[in-house]
């Protein structure tokens, strides 16, 4: 017999490529010859080990691997079929081909079922041989092929049989199996070997649980799971047979770090909007918060507010692990990285300040505070720099992250905002306050000569006996004149912000400024007004007396007027069928002055505006069902008893 030359094929031989190693199992010695002349002969390369019994075969696959088996049917003991049985017990797919006169269809048959690659007889032999040699280079052509293809998966793969042996692995799934066996055996011998002996350490695992699972209930399954003796996150498809399962595997591990980093950034950036958004908390809480969460971010020691006062570094929010830096501190700007952030206007990023900025490296902040990483970003307020929000610490880092500068910039830019926003509400608080100081000036100067006025005109009312239209115009100015006086006060006062709201009953409001509109000609039509309204009484019952007025008083007919809620609690509207406003007027009748009538002042729709805005609602107009106007009240509470 020849002596066993191993080849290189995926069942782990280590030949020289090109070869094919065939195990040939026969006794007939006329027909081993014959075989042997015609393999080695040709111009492949083929080299042949000769068996006579199916035991001696299966003992050379023990001791070597071959690229394909040829087999007799009629062997001694067991059969061609049986050899057939015992070698797919071991491979599923090592290439086996029946070389026999001998059987019928129900041999063929049996042979298939049982997998076999190829069938071809023996006669005439002379001929058979070469069919034979062209057979066999076709199926290890196809099997080394479908290796490759295995070996070249991005995904591990393994098979095991029905009694949990494997019976292939591709290169991936051998390296990581290795591993997993830890040094205990070689993924050269893993055909044959028992999964759970291999890999004790899967036993009690998601793996083991989704493997027998697929196994028992012949149903594939593909699953995520952690695999702690590898400190591997694995994505698993399990695919069974009747003959075993298959498993496709690949290493997610980097992908499950990048979507656990995704996750803890959409922490922070719900947390930082937790905080920016609570109405509990005043500006100075919530920055030294934001500070907070920058420094677990970006773990420095020390996270800053500050503001800049000339050639000064004021420290005003500080959250210092350190315990060093306190609020109020100051130090000169010049000793400081956040010179460069104010001078330069943009963000500074230094993760190592001694090798990205040495000159930096000589100011007081390095060579006596020890400041080694920066990370900060100035805060514009008004188009000036404030002063830098900022997070630095004493270790040198290798870099800050795209996402970390991202942070600071965005809480920067609120804190930004926030400081912006709020000199602006100061400067309209003080701007309110004058004007209402100067509309309560206005009003009490005003309404004592008023006053004067209407008793002598009533002093002379009673002797002139002259044109009575006289008295009664100077009566109609100074009413006017009082008028406006209201509507100043007003104005005035109607735009300050609702703080202190309250439910009341919509109807009460609506029947106490209907009773101030002086009209026996007008109509009011209640529509599911049986409501609560949250807001300001006495501002809501003005709103609805001017509405009430406009409608009243620019119409010539009688008028009827209706109130009624809108659907979900959005609010409330107040319509008329009288004369309407044209279309292209409507956006500019909530205009301080603008009017249509001669009489009237052009403050009353203006102060509707202003009560609905300072509710947190909107207003808006068009025409109503009758031709006439109408006005819907939106964004302020109304929720029907």
């Amino acid at each position: 017999m020849d002596t066993p030359v191993a080849t290189p094929n995926r069942h782990g031989a280590d030949g020289t490529a090109g070869q094919v190693r065939v195990l040939y199992v026969d006794e007939d010695c006329d027909d081993i010859t014959a075989v042997k002349e015609t393999l080695t002969d040709s111009a492949d390369e083929f080299t042949v080990t000769v068996c006579e019994t199916a035991t001696d075969a299966l003992s050379a696959l023990e001791d070597a691997s071959y690229d394909c088996v040829v087999s007799e049917y009629r062997l001694p003991a067991r059969n061609g079929i049986e050899l057939l049985g015992a070698v797919r017990d071991r491979s599923f797919d090592l290439p086996f081909l029946l070389f026999t006169d001998d059987g019928d269809e129900s041999v063929a048959s049996e042979a298939i079922s049982a997998g076999v690659t190829d069938y071809v007889t023996k006669t005439p032999l002379s001929e058979q041989t070469e069919l034979l040699r062209q057979r066999i280079t076709a199926a290890v052509a196809r099997s080394r092929e479908e290796s490759d293809i295995l070996d070249r998966m991005t995904d591990a793969f393994f098979a095991v049989d029905e009694n949990w042996e494997f019976t292939y692995a591709n290169e991936r799934g051998r390296r990581i199996i290795e591993r997993a066996m830890k040094g205990d055996g070689a993924t050269t011998d893993l055909l044959g070997r028992n999964i759970w002996e291999v890999i004790p350490s899967i036993e009690g695992t998601e793996f083991s649980k989704r493997y027998r699972e697929a196994m028992s209930n012949q149903e594939p399954t593909s699953f995520e799971a952690y695999f702690e003796p590898l400190q591997t996150w694995f994505e698993v498809s399990v695919y069974p047979s009747s003959t075993g399962i298959s498993v496709y595997f690949r290493d997610i591990t980097e992908r499950q770090k990048h979507e656990e980093k995704l996750r803890g950034r959409e922490r922070t950036l719900r947390e930082i909007y937790a905080v920016i958004s609570r109405k509990d908390m005043d500006f100075e809480a919530k920055v030294e918060r934001l500070l907070e969460i920058g420094q677990h971010v970006l773990g420095t020691e020390t996270a800053a507010l500050s503001r800049i006062d000339g050639d000064r570094y004021v420290f005003e929010i500080v959250t210092d692990r350190t315990g060093t830096t306190e609020a109020g501190d100051t130090v000169p700007l010049e000793a400081t990285n956040c010179e460069r952030a104010v001078i330069e206007e943009q963000t500074l990023v230094l993760a190592d300040i001694a090798e990205d900025r040495p000159d930096l490296a000589e100011r007081a902040g390095y060579t006596e505070m020890g400041i080694s990483c920066y990370l900060g970003t100035p805060v514009i307020v008004d188009g000036s720099v404030f002063g830098t929000f900022c997070f630095y610490g004493t270790d040198p880092r290798d870099s800050f992250s795209e996402w970390e500068v991202t942070l600071v910039e965005l809480m920067g830019n609120w804190v930004s905002y926030e400081q912006e926003r709020e000199r602006r509400e100061q400067e309209l608080t003080r701007e309110r306050n004058r004007l209402e100081d100067f509309a309560s000036v206005v009003s009490h100067d005003l309404r004592n000569p008023l006053s004067v006025a209407f008793g002598r005109l009533t002093l002379v009312e009673e002797e002139y006996d002259g044109n009575p239209e006289h008295i009664e115009s100077l009566h109609r100015s100074l009413e006017r004149m009082d008028e406006l006086i209201d509507d100043v006060l007003a104005l005035a006062r109607g735009g300050h912000k609702v703080i202190d709201a309250n439910e009341t009953s919509l109807d009460d409001i609506i029947t106490a400024a209907w009773d101030t509109v002086e009209s026996s000609d007008a109509t009011l039509e209640r529509i599911e007004t049986d409501a609560e309204i949250t807001g300001d009484q006495t501002r809501l019952q003005q709103l609805f007396e001017n509405l009430f007025r406009n409608s009243v008083e620019h119409s010539d007919d009688p008028v009827t007027v209706r109130v009624g809620t809108l659907s979900g609690g959005r609010g409330f509207y107040v319509a008329d069928d009288g004369p309407g406003i044209p279309e292209d007027e409507r956006e500019q009748v909530f205009e301080r002055g603008y009017t249509t009538s001669d009489d009237g002042t052009g403050f009353g729709l203006a102060i509707v505006s202003e009560i609905v805005d300072a509710h947190g609602g909107r207003i808006t107009v068009a025409e109503s069902d009758g031709g006439g106007v109408r006005f819907d009240v939106t964004g302020v509470q109304v929720d029907r008893l």
